[in-house]
């Protein structure tokens, strides 16, 4: 823009310098050849037009040009300062030749005005160095560039200091991880005075966030500190989500706090902190506390306050915030599907697709496999089947992790058989594929199934990994195959898994369940790191084996180390108080349970219950129990009543609970085959004609299998 300008003045110029010689020639001429006073005065004003031209000479180019930049001082004159040196000088810091900033020449810089020294990104305008016209962000960043020394044929780059020369070498050594040598290079930077750009901060602030380098980050924010950078909002937001991502929710709230201003972004790095560290009350309160400011949060912290209610269980009010969004996307719909299905509620995650469709909003792979999920959870195989075929229209398929949910669905749906094939026709695998049609064959009953496809994973060269060895741990539990699961263990020491807590604790479920209770013992022992899931482990490997006397001691020692028991483990206690008879002990430890620790029982505390009581021959009691429960009882509960009349011959007793076992689940062969042993064990040949003709009018399959004993 500069540069056309000087071109576009030049006639003007070289106009003014006519006038200014013939004024200047006529002004001697007159003074020359007459001694006239009116002459004299003519003369006299021919000298003061000839200033006027002459002052006009050199401030037309100023005006034109804008040359006010301290490069201006770089050519030897200013303005007053080239009426002092005089034309030669000035003509000297102009070439009109070529109609160009002098500076452009030292610059290296094209000769020809439409070569200019910057194009803007979107808009593609030229821009020149010292143009009056630039936007004041090129102001800026033209005010951060030192003249320097310059030589003829340097280029433009050589007047930029190092910091932009040195940002490609920086960005490189934080992709690579070398955060050490991108902060050393940054000192030396702030150590020569350099300002080095908001950019070379955030930079290597985002390397610390995905190396998860916390000390690297703390070091960093320390030379922030020192630069004087710290009140710089952007920088301060990038430090929040540093801090959030090295797993330090003290310092990114330090940060947050002191921040001398709060924008949408600080609030949505500080809620998102809190939000990934499980801090999800403190988020919410947060997302309050920020609409209190009068702050309207954007659709990105909609998204993580979303989540946040869906992690804490908040459904109904995640629900109400995702209905007043003014704006959903993909991402949105997603957050409120995965909130539906982590809290058990697959039936509202699928009705809300139903919805997103009729909004004509398009899902995305993330969508299907949430959607698979909460039918595994569901069991809902037609409605998995239904999205199957969806992914296939949409062309999801080839997605390895919607192909590893599909298998896992197939598989959670007892449809292995589907799941295998899927799996075999992947057209690419990874180890997750191979662990959840493993775990597809344990959790249905086919450990010897998942054995073998552990030995062809193998065969193919597919790296386990601990997932694996859990899975197969858990095939081996199911069929009592000790020897199996000594050779997994082996294995597991080999590659260095023993260690992890999760995989210790399986091995001692393991041999638990296989009757190698001293071999279970001896490895929770030696454990190196124990939590609750490994008491829970051995106290009901304990119980399984009729151990309830080790089961109780156990427990007791577990309080005495300060291992506070979960639901879990109250679980294993009543079962190891029901095997071993102790009916005072297990009543007391289920008052103790929600007086004491806070655990409020579930529908399988009261089947264990019913089990000790039945177990005990106070069926009466039992059936007392139920009736009094606060909570709906389900069909285990009455089956397990239903069993314990059988083991002691109560028809009826048992009659009652068959019926309100047939009324839960009336396709249920096993309440028929329950009563017909009480019955033909009591001789009651009438009784048991009846129930094999109920049974028949039912349409239930199967015929009752008589107890003989």
């Amino acid at each position: 823009m500069a540069a056309s300008s000087s071109c576009s003045s030049l006639p003007i110029v070289l106009l003014l310098l006519l006038l200014l010689l013939i004024d200047l020639y006529s002004f001697f001429a007159l003074l020359a050849s007459s001694s006239d006073p009116q002459m004299k005065t003519l003369s006299h004003l021919l000298l003061l037009r000839s200033l006027v031209l002459l002052l006009l000479f050199f401030l037309l180019p100023e005006v034109v040009l804008g040359w006010t930049s301290p490069e201006r001082r770089h050519c030897g004159s200013t303005t007053i300062g080239s009426i002092l040196i005089g034309l030669p000088g000035y003509l000297s810091c102009y070439n009109f030749n070529n109609g160009s900033h002098p500076l452009f020449q030292h610059l290296g810089a094209r000769k020809s005005p439409r070569h200019p020294d910057f194009k803007h990104k979107r808009l593609l305008e030229s821009l020149w160095v010292d143009s009056w016209l630039n936007p004041s962000w090129v102001k800026e960043k033209m005010a951060s560039m030192t003249l320097g020394h310059i030589q003829s044929g340097d280029g433009l780059r050589s007047r930029v200091p190092d910091s932009f020369c040195n940002g490609d070498k920086l960005s490189k050594l934080c992709e690579e991880g070398r955060l050490k040598e991108a902060l050393h290079m940054l000192e030396l930077m702030v150590q020569q005075t350099t300002s080095p750009p908001i950019h070379a901060y955030v930079c290597i602030l985002k390397g610390c966030s995905r190396r998860k380098a916390l000390a690297e980050g703390k070091q960093l924010h320390a030379l922030i500190v020192q630069s004087v950078l710290d009140s710089n909002i952007f920088l301060a937001n990038t430090l929040v989500h540093m801090y959030s991502k090295c797993g330090s929710l003290l310092d990114a709230h330090k940060v947050f706090s002191n921040m001398p201003q709060h924008n949408v972004y600080s609030w949505t790095a500080i809620i998102s902190a809190y939000a990934d560290s499980g801090e999800v009350e403190e988020a919410i309160d947060l997302f309050q506390k920020m609409q209190d400011t009068g702050l309207a949060p954007d659709k990105v912290l909609f998204v993580v306050v979303l989540k946040a209610y869906a992690k804490c269980g908040c459904t109904e009010d995640a629900r109400e915030l995702f209905d007043n969004m003014s704006e959903r996307d993909v991402v949105s719909w997603n957050a409120m599907i995965a909130g539906y299905a982590q809290n058990g509620l697959g039936k509202e995650a699928l009705a809300l697709y139903e919805q997103m469709k009729q909004e004509a909003v398009q899902p995305d792979n993330v969508t299907f496999v949430l959607l698979l999920k909460a039918c595994a959870s569901l069991a809902a195989l037609e409605q998995g089947k239904q999205l199957h075929s969806e992914i296939i229209k949409r062309g999801f398929q080839s997605d390895v992790v919607v192909g590893n949910t599909l298998v896992h669905m197939y598989a959670k749906c007892g449809c292995t058989e589907h799941g295998r094939e899927l799996f075999d026709n992947m057209s690419e695998r990874d180890v997750v594929s191979w662990n959840a049609m493993i775990g597809g064959y344990a959790q249905n009953g086919l450990g010897k199934d998942a054995l073998a496809l552990y030995d062809q994973m193998k065969q193919e060269g597919m790296q386990s990994n601990n997932v694996t060895f859990i899975l197969l741990l858990q095939a081996c539990a199911s069929l009592a195959a000790l020897e199996q699961g000594k050779q997994l263990h082996s294995e597991i020491i080999k590659r260095g898994f023993q260690s992890k807590v999760i995989v210790g604790n399986t091995l001692v479920d393991m041999y638990a369940k296989c009757g190698c209770t001293e071999d279970a013992r001896e490895l929770f022992d030696n454990m190196s790191e124990r939590d609750v899931v490994s008491w829970s482990a051995m106290i009901a490997g304990y119980a399984q084996n009729g151990l309830g006397k080790e089961a109780l001691a156990l427990y007791e020692q577990m309080q005495r180390e300060g291992t506070k028991p979960n639901e879990v483990t109250f679980i294993s206690v009543l079962s190891a108080c029901a095997h071993s008879g102790l009916v005072d002990q297990g009543c007391y430890f289920f008052d103790s349970m929600c007086k004491n620790h806070g655990v409020t029982p579930t529908k399988e505390h009261y089947a264990c219950m019913v089990d000790l009581l039945g177990r005990a021959g106070c069926l009466a009691d039992a059936e007392l129990f139920i009736n009094k429960m606060p909570i709906q009882p389900n069909s285990v509960v009455w089956m397990t009543l239903l069993g314990a009349a059988r083991n002691h011959g109560h028809a009826e007793i048992g009659r009652r609970a068959f019926d309100r076992v047939v009324k839960l689940e009336p396709k249920n062969a096993a309440p028929y085959v329950l009563l017909s042993n009480i019955y033909a064990a009591a001789g009651k040949k009438d009784e048991l004609a009846k129930i094999r003709n109920q049974m028949k009018e039912a349409g239930v399959k199967g015929m009752p299998q008589l107890d003989r004993s």
